[in-house]
């Protein structure tokens, strides 16, 4: 949602600044593509999101400078989630790039059983890979949801019957993962 304002921000700064020289500054854009001639124009035809509202920027009363500072800000804001969005994928490739490295004799995995507990931990040095609830029972209150899941621990909403929580850390010479 904030992604489609960005961009709707960021193509009204690009039309806006395309079209500043044409508007005055001190005339509405309302009244500026109330002029039969302009109404084709970009500017006239443009549609702006506020508060989930689509209104054409021709029925605003907004002065070209305002809706400009509108599209200065709006312009920022995509440039810094293009940013976010440019590092998040940078990471993302990083991660990719180390799995695609990694195998699983790169690892030392176990599974252990936990019963009657709400929450899996694993020993330490090893770092929690994921979590299942394994047994449940409708009288023990059925299944639960799993509400965290981090290096140290996952933790469900309610005490589970029993849980599986499988465990790895980086393998130390010819140790071999079960």
């Amino acid at each position: 949602m904030r992604m489609k304002s960005f961009l709707a921000g960021s193509m009204l700064a690009v039309t806006l600044a395309g079209c500043a020289t044409g508007i005055p500054a001190d005339m509405s854009v309302a009244e500026y593509c109330a002029d039969a001639d302009r109404a084709s124009e970009d500017v006239c035809r443009l549609k702006v999101q506020i508060d989930g509202n689509a209104t054409a920027l021709s029925e605003t009363s907004l002065s070209l400078g305002e809706a400009r500072q509108i599209a200065d800000s709006a312009a920022s804001a995509a440039a810094s989630a293009q940013a976010s969005a440019d590092a998040a994928q940078n990471r993302a490739d990083e991660a990719y790039s180390l799995a695609e490295y990694l195998s699983e004799k790169d690892l030392d995995c176990k599974t252990t059983t936990v019963q009657k507990s709400d929450t899996g931990t694993c020993e330490p040095g090893y770092t929690v890979m994921g979590c299942v609830q394994t047994r449940y029972t409708h009288r023990a209150g059925g299944l639960s949801f799993l509400r965290e899941l981090n290096n140290e621990q996952c933790r469900f909403n309610s005490r589970v019957l029993e849980m599986q929580v499988r465990c790895c850390r980086a393998a130390a010479g010819d140790t071999a993962g079960s």
